[in-house]
This record gives C-alpha cells, sequence and structure tokens, in this order.
C-alpha cells in the first residue's frame, strides 16, 4: 500500500460533517481584517492581508491567463481568489463544502458586482454537483487535502477538465518547517485549533495522487509563515527574531526547501 493510499485509510475515519462544521464555524481568512464581515472594506481588507502574507498565490493563479476562459476552483472558501478570476475576466464556478463560506463568497460578488455560479457539495463527487465540464482551469488552495478522498477529486477533476486544460492545486508539505513546528507541539495547521484532517504531501504521494489522471507539469515547494502569531493576530506584522534577522535570500532558500506549501500544476492525460 503506497504512502497516499496509507494516509486515505487513516483519513477515512474522519466525516464530511466534522470537516463541513469546522469550516463553517471559522471559514478560512474570515478574520483577515477587523471590519464588519460583508462590507467592502472588510473584503478590502482580507484581501490585502490575504496577499501580503502568501505573495506567491497571485504568480500561481496567473488570474489574468483565464480571461474568458471556464475556471472552475475546488473549496473556494470566502472567494479572495475566486474575485480575482473573475475581476480578470474568467468564467467563474466555485464548489465549497461549507455553506458559511459560501454564503460570504456570494455576498462578496455582490458588493463588487461581479459574476458567479457558486454550488455547495463534497468535491469527492464534484460531475454530480457541476454538471458539464469542458474547464480550461481547474483550481484549488489549500483545499485537498482537507477531505478524506483526495484521490477521488482529482479523479472527478479529471472528468471536467478540458482536453488542454490545467490543473493548479497546492496541498501542505509534509517536509516543511511547519510540519517540524507541528510535531513539536509548537503549530498547527490552521488558524484555528482542533483541524479534522490535513494531509501533508511528498513529491511521491503527488505522484501517486495524480497517477493515470493529469501529468505533472510542474511542482514548487514554498511560504515560511515568518511573522510571530500574536502581534499578527492585531493585524501588526512583526518578524519572529530569527527570521527579522536572517536575509531575504537565505529565508526564500529554505523556503524552496522547507516551504509548508507545494504549488502543483498537472495537464490532463
Amino acid at each position: 500500500m503506497g504512502s497516499l493510499a496509507k494516509q486515505s485509510a487513516t483519513a477515512s475515519a474522519v466525516s464530511l460533517d466534522e470537516i463541513r462544521s469546522y469550516w463553517d464555524r471559522q471559514p478560512c481568512n474570515i478574520k483577515h481584517s477587523p471590519r464588519r464581515v460583508g462590507t467592502k472594506e472588510y473584503f478590502d481588507e482580507v484581501e490585502a492581508r490575504r496577499y501580503l502574507v502568501e505573495p506567491h498565490i497571485p504568480r500561481f493563479a496567473q488570474f489574468e491567463r483565464w480571461a474568458g476562459k471556464r475556471v472552475l476552483e475546488i473549496g473556494c472558501g470566502i472567494a479572495t481568489d475566486g474575485v480575482n478570476f473573475a475581476r480578470a475576466g474568467a468564467l467563474y464556478t466555485a464548489v465549497d463544502l461549507s455553506p458559511a463560506s459560501l454564503q460570504i463568497a456570494k455576498r462578496r460578488f455582490a458588493v463588487y458586482g461581479l459574476k458567479g455560479r457558486f454550488l455547495e457539495g463534497n468535491a469527492e463527487r464534484l460531475g454530480e454537483i457541476v454538471g458539464a465540464g469542458g474547464f480550461d482551469l481547474i483550481y484549488s488552495f489549500g483545499v485537498i487535502h482537507c477531505t478524506p478522498d483526495q484521490r477521488a477529486v482529482v479523479a472527478e477533476a479529471r472528468k471536467l477538465i478540458a482536453a488542454e486544460g490545467e490543473l493548479r492545486i497546492m496541498v501542505y508539505a509534509r517536509n516543511s518547517w511547519k510540519a517540524i513546528m507541528i510535531e513539536a507541539g509548537l503549530d498547527q495547521p490552521e488558524a484555528q485549533g482542533g483541524c479534522p484532517l490535513a494531509t501533508l504531501y511528498t513529491p511521491e504521494m503527488v505522484g501517486e495522487l495524480f497517477a493515470g489522471l493529469f501529468a505533472l507539469a510542474a511542482i514548487e515547494q514554498t511560504h515560511i509563515f515568518p511573522y510571530a502569531i500574536e502581534p499578527y493576530r492585531r493585524h501588526e506584522y512583526v518578524l519572529e527574531p530569527w527570521f527579522a534577522a536572517m536575509p531575504q535570500e537565505m529565508l526564500k532558500a529554505l523556503s524552496r526547501r522547507l516551504g509548508w506549501h507545494y504549488l502543483i500544476v498537472g495537464r490532463p492525460i
């Protein structure tokens, strides 16, 4: 049994209800602004904070590239990336398990006068939820590792993608600074505690995830979160002293080997 299969066997003990309830309690990035949730000022601050602390996202998503193209996002959360796909002119569809997240995502699109299709459901049964395929891009940032049958999500994505389309996903890296801190009891996978499932990947596991479905076109490791947590919660950006003392080039080199995020591009076989 391969390493991904072993992880899937363990993950199968986690129910979708647990996962849904977890993300309904605190949708991803919901605390990125202290302003009233649902206002334009709130959404503007959420976006600014997300891309300040994760500047690799716009580079990876390549929002402008998908103008006029069909984009499907698996796990949109509160739709920070979704808004940027739609602004750039993409024909945007989103699927999420969390109704609380979808409610905010829909509000966000309404605030900015953008069009999108939002569907609630389990990405392991993506085709049943979405219907017709032919998507030029299927995108999922930090989501697939949180569902029990991760291979099923990728298999469903394969059914829905256009012949010349791309799958762009981010999953968490096992060989990472953050994983070391988690194992030492000094960190946790998500901002809120008690995350029911977050599979950590090796490159070999990525190969198993894609096998027979997508050719691996690119994989990049990046992102070490450098800020002290307590000031960060107050929206103050204070580097941890060991990162403050580190030249930026050194931190970048460390991120390439010990980053928390694998940025992965696949093309359908």
